[in-house]
């Protein structure tokens, strides 16, 4: 899906299919702010002016292009483990052993469909600092490029937790829900307030 024009991949969202849906966009999203610190990032290490962060701005380049190809990669993988968990609904259910086989691969699928946009959620939280430290210390011809890469790095993180919650309503393993739910709550809680820290850095407050 990575490789799609920005046309075909809105075309497919947009259709009757249930994916690529919330979950791909979430990472899409979190790509996006990637790329965006990225740019500031670039658009830094060539200026004399700013030649004293220019290392910083090095490894924020390196860094946030490891984490754009990481989640354009989830846009994918989410999508394959929605796929699992439709496979699984389909399974017959005829006998006591087809009943239970079938049960277990839903519950399978669940878990995965959850895990994904844990990772997505967990992925774009990495971008913040990058986000915070191009706002602070980049061009500042580019401090909104900045900015917006900051929120959509947050849209990433709570796009993809809603995901997590969503099929966490169904996984009957209590521990494994209750695991997932801490590392979700923690993650939102830190994503608004690191957002509202960068966002107080705009020179336009």
């Amino acid at each position: 899906m990575k490789n799609m024009t920005i046309n075909e991949f809105a075309k497919i969202v947009a259709s009757d299919s249930p994916v690529p849906g919330g979950g791909s966009l979430a990472a899409l999203c979190g790509a996006f702010g990637a790329v965006l610190s990225e740019m500031v990032a670039n658009l830094t290490v060539t200026k004399v002016k700013y030649a004293d962060c220019k290392e910083e701005m090095t490894e924020i380049i390196n860094k946030a292009s490891l984490l754009r190809e990481k989640l354009l990669n989830y846009i994918e993988e989410d999508s394959l483990a929605y796929y699992k968990v439709t496979e699984a609904f389909k399974l017959p259910k005829e006998t006591e052993e087809e009943k239970t086989y079938r049960s277990e691969k839903i519950q399978e699928g669940l878990k995965l469909a959850a895990t994904v946009p844990l990772k997505v959620a967990e992925t774009a939280f990495e971008i913040l600092p990058l986000a915070e430290a191009v706002v602070r210390r980049g061009n500042k011809s580019s401090v909104t490029d900045g900015l917006v890469g900051a929120m959509m790095a947050r849209t990433g993180v709570l796009s993809a937790i809603l995901n997590i919650r969503i099929n966490l309503d169904s996984i009957k393993d209590e521990e494994f829900v209750k695991e997932l739910k801490e590392k979700a709550d923690i993650l939102e809680e830190k994503t608004i307030k690191y957002e509202k820290k960068i966002l107080g850095l705009s020179p336009f407050n």
